[in-house]
């Protein structure tokens, strides 16, 4: 087996058929491309921490599924996400007595609830966010970490912790920066709580497309989905994670990486079919 073939089949003792999930409906919405819908409409999506660890599971096992070579990230109902449930954030609070020992146990659980948000993030295959009505809070943390945004004209973005009393701790205060480009606005959204609407959404970066409604922003998103699920699974992987990687670190340090990255990609097979015009690829 060719070493590019190697390199991104590593987890494939993982793949398997996806669970079965509570809070998300999870199909094939096109050839190669997933759907991940929050389904819990009559709590308007609001994150509970059974939804909240299924998210982290289905991106964990999604980026081990060969047949999976995008996904489209979406909510049911009239919302995409009212943040977290208010239930599930008071029980997160440790009940010991002792101060130290309830901070150790609450930092794990931050934690946890970080590392099942950044799953989005670490999925080897693009990520795109289908965002209709208001994205609260915990909603914003989580389409943080997708890789492409869309949004419904009626949408909104709200980073409310700070009315909740506490710092937004699971994505939105490390990433949204990197997003927008901007300290001084990124910095207004989260110290006042104000919506950002589509409009704004849309000049700013947060989102590079605004489409009429719901049905509209999926259905672009699946296009979208499908064009990309066309082309060579070794070269999005590849373009994703060097994106992620260039982000975070400097140009030096993502050019040594996409060489060290294409001195073993580039003796794929894949190259050769997208040279010669070809469309049929490997999963990976």
């Amino acid at each position: 087996m060719l070493l590019a073939r190697r390199l991104l089949s590593l987890p494939s003792t993982l793949c398997r058929s996806l669970g079965t999930y509570k809070y998300l409906d999870v199909q094939e919405a096109r050839p190669k491309v997933y759907q991940v819908n929050l389904n819990r409409p009559a709590k308007r999506n609001a994150l509970s921490m059974e939804m909240w660890s299924e998210i982290g599971q289905c991106f964990n096992e999604l980026s081990n599924t060969p047949s999976c070579r995008v996904v489209v990230l979406s909510g049911a109902g009239k919302m995409f996400c009212a943040g977290i449930d208010l239930g599930a954030f008071l029980s997160v609070v440790p009940r010991q007595p002792d101060q130290a020992h309830k901070s150790l146990q609450l930092i794990e659980t931050i934690r946890k609830l970080q590392d099942d948000f950044t799953a989005v993030e670490k999925c080897r295959k693009p990520v795109i966010a289908a965002v209709h009505g208001p994205c609260i809070g915990g909603g914003v943390d989580l389409i943080s970490g997708t890789d492409i945004r869309l949004m419904s004209a009626d949408s909104f973005i709200q980073v409310k912790e700070v009315d909740l009393g506490l710092a937004a701790d699971v994505g939105t205060l490390q990433r949204l920066p990197k997003i927008v480009g901007s300290q001084s606005l990124v910095s207004e959204y989260c110290l006042t709580g104000r919506k950002v609407f589509s409009d704004e959404a849309l000049r700013v970066g947060v989102v590079s497309r605004v489409l009429p409604d719901r049905s509209a922003v999926v259905e672009c998103a699946l296009d979208m989905a499908q064009r990309i699920a066309s082309k060579s699974p070794v070269a999005v992987q590849g373009t994703k994670s060097n994106l992620v990687y260039s982000r975070d670190h400097t140009t030096q340090e993502g050019l040594d990486r996409v060489a060290l990255w294409n001195s073993a990609m580039l003796l794929g097979n894949d190259i050769v079919t997208a040279m010669s015009g070809g469309s049929e690829f490997e999963d990976a």
